[in-house]
C-alpha cells in the first residue's frame, strides 16, 4: 500500500497564493501588468476573485511583498517551460582524454592532434597525456617537447589550463577551447 509523502513539494506548491499569503499588506500588479498599488490582503484577494484568477506572491522578500493577479496553473506551466529552456541552453562541458607513449611516430601524433582539434571545436576540454614506460622515464624531456609542440599547434583553438603537469610516469596538459 502506497503512503502519501507530505514532505514532497509539488509544482503546484512552489508559489504562495490566495489565503496562504501571510503578509498584512501587499503590492498588487494586475493581470495585464499595471501596478494597482499597496492593498490589504483581503482586498487584493477580492480583486483577484472578481477576475476569476489567483493572487500569487511573486516576490515574497520585498517590503511589502509583491503579488500578481494571474492564472496560477498557467503561471506554473510557463515557469517550468522557462526553466527547461534555460537548462537546454546550458553548456555541457565534458573532459576528453587522449594518451600517447613518448615514442609516438610523427604521423600518429598528427592524427591525435586532429582528434584534439575536433574535440575542441565541439567545445570539449581535452587532457593530453604522455605516458612513460620503463627506461623512457629517463627521457621526460621528449614528453615535454611533444606537449609544448602540441600547445603551439593548438594555439588558435585552445588555451592551456594549468600548464604542464607531472604525476609519476605521466605528463599531461589540459586544453580549454577558446570562445
Amino acid at each position: 500500500m502506497a503512503r502519501f509523502d507530505n514532505r514532497r513539494t509539488y509544482k503546484k506548491d512552489l508559489y504562495t497564493r490566495n489565503q496562504n499569503i501571510r503578509a498584512a499588506e501587499v503590492r498588487v500588479i494586475d493581470s495585464d501588468g499595471t501596478m494597482i498599488g499597496v492593498k490589504p490582503i483581503a482586498q487584493a484577494i477580492a480583486l483577484a476573485k472578481e477576475q476569476d484568477l489567483d493572487l500569487v506572491e511573486i516576490s515574497p522578500n520585498a517590503v511589502p511583498p509583491v503579488c500578481k493577479i494571474l492564472d496560477y496553473n498557467r503561471y506554473v506551466y510557463e515557469q517550468g517551460k522557462k526553466a527547461a529552456e534555460a537548462k537546454k541552453k546550458q553548456a555541457k562541458v565534458t573532459m576528453k582524454e587522449l594518451r600517447i607513449k613518448s615514442r609516438i611516430a610523427p604521423h600518429d601524433l598528427d592524427v591525435k592532434i586532429r582528434q584534439i582539434e575536433e574535440f575542441l571545436r565541439k567545445k570539449d576540454m581535452v587532457r593530453f597525456v604522455v605516458v612513460f614506460h620503463g627506461r623512457e622515464n629517463q627521457h621526460k624531456d621528449i614528453g615535454m617537447q611533444i606537449l609544448n609542440d602540441t600547445a603551439k599547434r593548438l594555439e588558435a583553438l585552445a588555451n592551456v589550463d594549468g600548464g604542464l603537469q607531472q604525476m609519476g610516469n605521466r605528463m599531461s596538459m589540459t586544453f580549454v577551447p577558446k570562445n
